[in-house]
């Protein structure tokens, strides 16, 4: 799964400890999702996606061989 989570983090001028906060993970767990090398939950996302007010699909794109 792609994501573009670091752009958008970083329009909005954010640091990955700063959306670890916001959200009440780990800062490793934002390294983690940015790289590719973990799936959120579906929680997670739609937290993501409610706290900056952005649909999860433009978030988080599905690949066909995922």
């Amino acid at each position: 799964m792609k994501n573009n989570l670091a752009n958008i983090r970083k329009e909005k001028k954010m640091t990955q400890q700063d959306l670890a906060s916001v959200l009440n993970i780990s800062r490793q767990t934002i390294i983690s999702l940015e790289k590719g090398k973990y799936n959120p939950s579906i929680i997670l996302a739609l937290k993501i996606g409610n706290f900056f007010n952005i649909p999860v699909e433009d978030i988080f794109l599905l690949e066909e061989n995922d």
